[in-house]
């Protein structure tokens, strides 16, 4: 079975966040169950540069303004179609974003462009290709399966990986996108006068998914949805939620070249070596007490306002912190200035280091996710493997994929981690008073760890789920 996966961003060419992640896992992923998955990506810079043995399949003279060219070859191992429209994406940097910070005024138009292409495509117009079904992700493809259910072609699935970005914008733009006056109603595109590209792929997507099982049960109410929570209880009978899974090749501890000391459950000992690490990247004091890791924008939506009121407390607890990340200014500004008065105690990289991210994971001993909604997660993840104990919001894929170290989950033996709720500042300072007292409980501790290390995070599960979806489709 082919499949054409459709996607703004994917691992290793162009990452922002998980999206990223998950798209550049999944075709390996699936193999093993009868499935080929090929890939369309906008032509980034990023992209461009590592694009081999490259063939152009179709060519276009006026693609939303400038001409453009489909292209088909390999980038980094990945099997890939580009669309190659300098006009659109030849812009270094944050592919959403100009050096302002603020989003590219053309985004309607660049990402409208990738989902018309991969209709094309999909349907068999560009070259020898055609798909049996298209998969697009979030609201940047969203307007894929739109495009589809109009002119025709494979069933398609749309994956919403954060319902909170919806791709909305003037209803001046219909106009330019090629598609017939019914698109503009309140069954497809329109939402509330505007449109709406992943309300439109919502609405006529033949199926939905989304990051886990909890999450697509909060995105049906008010709480979660974001205004879309009608739309999709009405499609309830087609909305899934499968746990997304991580590359177990990329984060392996027992190999992971960005650890100075690799390990396994049966030494764990030997992360000991890479908290020294930790102390050194993050000018931290040396010692023995608990460090907090966390690798997270610094937003409302991941609870990093709360964090930042209890950076004293923490400190004054005995703890000390190393964090990546960069985000809201205020939440920024209140990170750094804790981080001046507690110098040797809070260790803060503002920018984005994947190797870094990586010592987090193999040298903290623990590892922050204070969401306020989180629809996977895969930070949590990536601490359970790497023995680096998750804690945890009770929400979404946290929910789904951590279990709480309260007494019946110690006395049954299955913890690993630690859940709060409601995400505010006492839950949160309660819960690392939890996570201090059990942290001095070393062989408590340690079995945690380990049932951590030994928790199935990889796709195996969810990739069958994605394949019986498809060939249900």
């Amino acid at each position: 079975m082919q499949v054409l996966s459709v996607t703004s961003e994917l691992y290793p060419l162009i990452k922002t966040g998980g999206l990223a992640d998950v798209t550049g896992a999944l075709p390996e992923a699936l193999k093993p169950h009868g499935i080929t998955m090929k890939t369309l990506v906008p032509g980034y810079p990023a992209v461009m540069n590592v694009l081999e043995k490259a063939e152009t399949i179709k060519s276009f003279a006026n693609l939303f303004g400038g001409a453009a060219k489909l292209l088909s070859g390999k980038a980094k191992g990945l099997d890939v179609f580009v669309l190659d429209a300098p006009h659109l994406y030849n812009r270094v940097g944050n592919p959403y974003l100009g050096g302002d910070g603020k989003d590219w005024p053309d985004n309607p138009q660049r990402f409208a462009a990738l989902s018309q292409v991969a209709a094309l495509l999909a349907r068999g117009e560009c070259g020898n290709y055609k798909a049996d079904v298209l998969h697009a992700h979030d609201w940047q493809a969203a307007l894929a399966p739109v495009y589809l259910h109009y002119s025709g072609g494979p069933k398609t699935i749309l994956t919403v990986h954060n319902i909170a970005f919806q791709g909305q914008f003037s209803p001046a733009i219909f106009s330019q996108l090629g598609l017939p006056p019914q698109a503009f109603n309140v069954n497809a595109l329109e939402f509330y006068g505007n449109v709406g590209f992943l309300k439109g792929g919502l609405a006529l997507a033949n199926a939905i998914t989304t990051v886990s099982p909890t999450y697509a049960q909060e995105i049906c109410t008010s709480e979660y949805g974001m205004g879309l929570e009608g739309l999709l209880r009405a499609r309830r009978n087609v909305l899934f939620g499968f746990v997304n899974g991580i590359d177990a090749d990329v984060w392996n501890p027992q190999t992971d070249k960005a650890l100075p000391t690799n390990y396994t459950v049966k030494n764990l000992e030997a992360r000991a070596a890479n908290k020294r690490a930790i102390e050194k990247s993050f000018k931290l004091e040396p010692g023995d007490g608990i460090i907090h890791g966390v690798v997270s924008r610094l937003t409302w939506q991941k609870g990093m306002d709360i964090f930042a009121g209890l950076l004293d407390w923490l400190v004054g607890s005995g703890a000390r912190l190393a964090l990546i990340g960069t985000g809201e200014s205020a939440i920024e500004q209140a990170v750094m200035a804790a981080a001046w008065r507690h110098p040797g105690r809070i260790g803060v990289v503002a920018a984005y280091d994947e190797n870094l991210s990586h010592l987090v994971q193999g040298g903290c001993d623990t590892m922050l996710v204070p969401s306020r909604f989180e629809p996977c997660g895969l930070t949590q993840l990536y601490g359970l493997r790497y023995g680096c104990v998750p804690i945890v919001a009770r929400t979404g894929g946290l929910a789904d994929t951590i279990i709480d170290a309260n007494d019946a989950g110690l006395s049954a033996g299955v913890a690993t981690g630690l859940q709060f709720t409601p995400v505010d500042q006492p839950s949160l300072q309660n819960v690392l008073s939890r996570a201090a007292k059990l942290f001095g409980n070393k062989p408590q501790w340690q079995n945690m760890q380990k049932r951590g290390m030994a928790s199935d995070v990889s796709w195996d599960h969810s990739a069958k789920a994605y394949a019986e979806l498809y060939k249900t489709v």
